[in-house]
């Protein structure tokens, strides 16, 4: 078991969400501070002072996670100001969502950046010092389109599935090493946040509540899972999905489940953070 208490946490996409909601669970939970980053230094500061107004220990830092110098600088001086991360929650993404062929290829780079590159660049300036102390735990926040094709969120889909990959090597690596570092690998369905407004959800896969899900993952986190995958149909689809033709499985999410329609009513949140 994995306890809170005492703990540094550290949340990237904090400002508001289930990054927000995890970061004020993780405080209720004993930990003993929490390092706020995101790129809304409007909602960050407003976040930040919410969590502080209860007594809580918190600090901020504006970071671009698609920027590997920034995510360098400011993880050493964080370490230095705060000691070394405890448990990590890589929360920050965004999705465009629209069909490929009109995607600019700044929304394909930024996709990519953000939601695989982005979750590389702050395990990595985090994990050497967490070695060093002999503790850690990094929570990786993929998608279920991480383990499924999905029309209208190409780039998204494939930028999920890098991290998933990742992730889970991450994981078995540290453990190969017998080093005392956790891994949980999060995989939800559309979670109610904002981002991903206009979305229909597909029978039997229904939108996330974000306190549920954010409670879900802190639990996960204290039990010391390696993956989450919320709610059932997302549980069972890498099985569904091994055991299935192609054909008959796009079948049964296109035309049953609804899946590759989803995202044809997709309006989302500009500048939207994966929360």
């Amino acid at each position: 078991m994995t306890s809170f208490s005492g703990k540094t946490v550290l949340i990237t996409g904090a400002a508001s969400g289930i990054g927000f909601i995890m970061g004020r669970i993780a405080l209720e939970r004993g930990a003993k501070h929490l390092v706020m980053w995101d790129i809304n230094s409007v909602s960050l500061s407003s976040s930040a002072d919410e969590l502080a107004s209860k007594g809580y220990s918190v600090s901020t830092n504006l970071v671009d996670v698609r920027n590997k110098e920034q995510v360098s600088e400011v993880s050493k001086e964080v370490i230095k100001e705060q000691g070394t991360i405890d448990i990590l929650f890589n929360n920050a993404g965004i999705i465009v969502g629209k069909s490929f062929a009109d995607h600019s290829y700044e929304d394909i780079e930024n996709t990519i950046a953000v939601n695989s590159l982005g979750l590389m660049y702050v395990a990595r300036a985090f994990l050497p010092a967490m070695i060093k102390k002999g503790f850690g735990r990094i929570i990786n926040i993929a998608s279920a389109a991480g383990l499924t094709p999905n029309p209208g969120m190409t780039v998204y889909a494939a930028s999920k599935w890098a991290a998933v990959g990742w992730s889970d090597s991450l994981r078995i690596e540290l453990e190969q090493n017998h080093e005392n570092i956790k891994v949980l690998t999060v995989m939800p369905s559309y979670i109610n946040t904002g981002m991903f407004d206009g979305v229909k959800a597909p029978l039997l896969i229904p939108l996330l509540d974000p306190e549920k899900i954010s409670a879900k993952i802190i639990n996960s986190v204290e039990k010391e899972k390696i993956i989450l995958r919320e709610p059932l149909m997302i549980k069972l689809s890498p099985f569904v999905r091994g055991i299935l033709p192609a054909r008959i499985y796009d079948f049964v999410a296109g035309k049953i489940l609804k899946v590759y329609s989803s995202m044809n009513t997709f309006k989302g949140r500009k500048g939207a953070k994966d929360d």
